[in-house]
């Protein structure tokens, strides 16, 4: 399989696990190309893709956002320590419903454990990105950013 059709089954996928997981209406837009470095803003974390394609997932937002979005999920405001132990775990349930749907279309993916962010950042060192931003309704927009790695063959 070539690298534009794994880039297509990782965006495909994507929007499928947003839907799986969220209990609100999701508008997910057309993905664009993202050079580096990226810079996030004020909350995402990161998790890395190992397997048949190597790179990462970003999930940038704002500490409002992810704590609505454990609020929609959980009933319950989050804040501080819980707040960025949710980030990471949210990461891990977009991801791992990910690699499950990619696993269905042959390709087989694995996930490194989530890194939270918090702060301002910028990401430096990948080949090709892509951005794929989704406005979650009633709470707002989030954006997951995919970097490829170079293939070495």
């Amino acid at each position: 399989m070539n690298a534009s059709k794994h880039i297509q089954t990782i965006l495909n996928g994507t929007i499928h696990s947003l839907k799986t997981i969220l209990p609100m209406n999701i508008d997910v837009k057309s993905p664009t190309i993202a050079t580096e470095p990226y810079e996030q803003k004020e909350m995402g974390v990161l998790i890395g893709l190992v397997g048949d394609l190597k790179g990462r997932i970003i999930i940038d937002g704002s500490p409002e956002i992810f704590g609505a979005i454990g609020s929609g999920m959980f009933g319950m405001p989050l804040e501080g320590a819980m707040l960025e132990s949710f980030t990471g775990e949210f990461g891990n349930m977009i991801a791992g419903n990910l690699c499950t749907f990619t696993g269905q279309h042959d390709l087989e993916l694995d996930i490194t454990p989530p890194t939270v962010m918090v702060g301002n950042t910028k990401l430096y060192g990948f080949q090709q990105a892509f951005k794929l931003p989704a406005t979650l309704e009633g709470i707002g927009d989030i954006f997951i950013l995919y970097t490829i790695d170079d293939e070495e063959e």
